[in-house]
């Protein structure tokens, strides 16, 4: 479903949301679902009238199996670059386990019930390690912007030509705009951390933006950003 000119989204994925990036020259897959999602993923490509083999470079905004778990199917396929940040660049290899989530009270007495449910996702290689700050070729240039907290190496793209922000986990419109939170923040490996990067993305001047779960937002993005992380006051 193309959401802005140029930017779909991929959905049915299990849970959340991954995105297809479409220029002359290039596609780009933003994130590929669950283990068993790269169908899916063909089938959007193949409906923005493209095929699966045009695909060249694939962004990770972070580790975790809604995000990662298709990419070793996809990258089968296409042969694209994968792109992730460093920190959970390991974790996307299989060199490393994932983090583990800052859980309390009821949180920590689901884990065992939420470990259960995930299917682990193939290791698959890692071609670019990013850093906050990087830049990437995508529509005039995207910038990486470091946003830890949900992982320690979670990403979000902000394209300033564009004013389009691609969030990752970073923040969620689920259940209300603001860092991960109810059962997606359980997954938060930092809390405040996760915080503190829902602040810095609503210093950023976008119109629309994108996230992994819940509905995109497609107009006056970094004004409805700007007024959550005013409600989330100065908490740490």
């Amino acid at each position: 479903m193309e959401i802005v000119p140029g930017v779909y989204a991929i959905e049915r994925l299990g849970i959340g949301r991954a995105y297809l990036y479409k220029e002359a020259d290039r596609l780009t897959l933003i994130d590929t679902g669950l283990p068993g999602s790269a169908g899916r993923v063909f089938a959007e490509i193949e409906r923005a009238g493209r095929k699966p083999e045009d695909l060249r470079q694939i962004v990770i905004t972070h580790c975790h199996h809604d995000h990662a778990g298709a990419l070793a199917g996809v990258v089968a396929r296409t042969g694209a670059q994968v792109l992730a940040h460093a920190i959970d660049a390991a974790v996307v290899r299989g060199d490393r386990p994932p983090g583990t989530a800052d859980r309390r009270g009821l949180a920590r007495l689901l884990t065992p019930i939420l470990g259960k449910s995930a299917r682990p996702p193939a290791p698959c290689r890692v071609d670019r390690e990013l850093a906050g700050g990087d830049e990437i070729e995508l529509d005039g240039g995207a910038r990486v912007v470091h946003a830890p907290g949900h992982t320690p190496g979670s990403i979000a793209l902000y394209l300033p030509a564009r004013r389009l922000l691609f969030a990752g986990d970073a923040a969620s419109s689920a259940l209300g705009l603001g860092p991960p939170h109810g059962p997606f923040g359980l997954y938060n490996e930092d809390q405040a951390q996760a915080r503190a990067s829902f602040r810095k993305l609503a210093e950023l001047e976008f119109d629309a933006a994108f996230f992994g779960h819940g509905k995109p937002l497609d107009k006056d993005a970094s004004l409805a950003f700007r007024r959550a992380a005013e409600r989330l006051g100065q908490a740490p």
